[in-house]
């Protein structure tokens, strides 16, 4: 019980903790204290259905399509080309935010549909979750895989919340006007690195 537990935690947590576009976002509404919790649950829910999906075989139907990835490639990647010209606009404006506090939030549907376009867009969260995690499930059977499982979506709970609400501990730092700006283009070169990869995959 406990090893097939911990096997799903561990893997998940591994594929997941790579910086990404998704976990940019979720840093960054993080520090703004905008809307963290439901964009935590949102990332983690669409993370809980896909490895779900895996563990039930999904994959296969993944692989026998791969019509699915090609519309997520490019979709993702024309997605995250916009947020990323954003995020240099925002880096280089001289009206930038200085205080994460004194930000109005986007409204919460819009927060929620680009947080959605992170994780749904990414044919990567595809191939890692429905496709690495569901093969790797083959190797239990009954109980054991349902534990798997369990220990993967812990994992994807356990991460999203803790840097979503570890990050407001970087606060302090980001009172500095030039942090934010240094963020914003970080965030903005790991959206256009992952744009490219996408598109030359």
């Amino acid at each position: 019980m406990l090893e097939s537990i911990l096997s799903g935690f561990f893997l998940s947590l591994s594929l997941i903790v790579a910086i990404g576009a998704q976990n940019a976002f979720v840093l960054k509404q993080g520090l703004k204290k905008h809307h963290v919790f439901w964009v935590c649950m949102v990332c983690a829910a669409s993370d809980a259905i896909l490895i779900f999906l895996g563990i039930a075989g999904f994959g296969a139907a993944v692989e026998a399509f791969p019509a699915i990835e090609s519309v997520a490639r490019y979709g993702g990647a024309l997605f995250l080309v916009v947020y990323g010209g954003r995020s240099f606009i925002s880096a280089f404006r001289k009206s930038h935010t200085l205080e994460p506090e004194g930000e109005l939030p986007d409204a919460l549907s819009k927060t929620l549909l680009a947080c959605l376009a992170f994780t749904w867009l990414n044919p990567h969260v595809y191939l890692d979750t429905i496709v690495l995690l569901g093969s790797v499930a083959t190797q239990y059977e009954g109980v054991s895989r349902v534990q798997f499982g369990a220990g993967a979506i812990t994992a994807s709970f356990l991460f999203f919340f803790s840097l979503g609400y570890g990050a407001r501990f970087l606060a302090p730092l980001f009172h500095q006007p030039v942090a934010w700006k240094v963020l914003d283009f970080a965030i903005g070169l790991v959206m256009f690195a992952i744009a490219t990869s996408l598109l030359i995959g």
